[in-house]
């Protein structure tokens, strides 16, 4: 089968469509054929490995899975001796490592039946991005009617189901991001949007009750800045910190300030659930939320597709479309 595979840590260049065995799924896996698999930023975090504290779990000198990928859609080739609930022909879509393929394997539990409304390429956007804004708003930061709600990074793939969220949940939503994005961040109930090359949002006077900071590099005493006195901060991505920690840094200083001010200041290590899938289906399936997909790229593109998401500031999500052989 094809994938894309990489043999060393570097930069989009260690990318390379290959030919290579198709997997074989355990007694609790499934065997999905690919379809559509989401680009977001773990992606580019498997590929440099980076921050380098990351490579305890990725592999110290290579990537232990070679094959890139993290979420997908796609159809049930096969399932394992212990899999109850899926059969082959079923339209699933989850997290699924080793994504960019023709054929992954996945645990059972990190798939469930795809939106019946939605494409695959749409169903790809779901999984890593919808499930971190999930966490991020009902698990940590629980926005209430009427109250303000800042999205850092709002026309990203995380940020925009966040921002869907933050509204569905009846919160006042302004939304930081690009010239390019206002438009899209608008049209998903966004308030308020603020360009942040025109405009610095922690240097005005407004207070928001929930911030959450999915694409932003900004000093923690500026969030906090314009962050209620008694408001929640949640982190769940950013840049800086270095090569070692990345964005981990403002995550764990938060973390250690948290318990001496009133504040509640919060990191976000999102992970997969069977029962936030399971919500976002339902979600998606009554058009309360939208994945928003910039582009699609083919797989034999998928390295170009990571160019993008690193130096293009996509518009919600990149995916890549794997082609079905006859």
């Amino acid at each position: 089968m094809k994938a894309i595979v990489q043999d060393v840590y570097g930069p989009v260049g260690v990318l390379e469509l290959r030919d290579i065995d198709r997997p074989v799924p355990g007694d609790d896996e499934v065997l999905v054929r690919v379809r559509a698999a989401g680009v977001d930023p773990s992606v580019w975090h498997l590929m440099t490995g980076r921050p380098y504290v990351a490579r305890i779990a990725l592999g110290l000198r290579r990537p232990k899975n070679p094959v890139r990928g993290w979420d997908g859609a796609g159809t049930v080739e096969a399932v394992g001796a212990e899999v109850t609930g899926l059969k082959p022909g079923d339209e699933v879509f989850g997290t699924c490592e080793g994504a960019f393929a023709e054929y992954t394997c996945a645990k059972a539990d990190r798939l469930v039946p795809k939106p019946a409304n939605l494409t695959f390429e749409q169903a790809a956007a779901l999984p890593v991005s919808g499930q971190t804004a999930l966490q991020a708003l009902r698990g940590t930061a629980r926005p209430r009617p009427g109250q303000k709600v800042l999205v850092i990074g709002a026309s990203g793939g995380v940020g925009s189901f966040a921002v869907q969220l933050a509204v569905m949940y009846g919160a006042e939503v302004t939304g930081v991001c690009g010239p390019g994005g206002a438009d899209l961040v608008r049209s998903l109930g966004a308030a308020r949007v603020v360009d942040y090359t025109r405009e610095d949002v922690t240097e005005g006077p407004a207070r928001y009750d929930v911030i959450l900071d999915v694409a932003g590099n900004r000093p923690l005493p500026h969030l906090r800045r314009v962050l209620a006195p008694r408001g929640t901060l949640v982190i769940a991505g950013g840049e800086g910190g270095g090569p070692w920690l990345g964005g981990l840094d403002r995550q764990l200083r938060a973390v250690l300030l948290s318990p001496f001010v009133r504040q509640n200041l919060r990191n976000l290590m999102s992970v997969s659930r069977r029962e936030d899938l399971l919500t976002l289906r339902s979600l998606a399936e009554s058009g309360e939320i939208v994945p928003a997909v910039d582009r699609t790229y083919p797989l034999s593109e998928a390295a170009d597709a990571v160019r993008h998401l690193t130096d293009g500031h996509p518009r919600g999500k990149l995916v890549v479309t794997v082609p079905q052989a006859a």
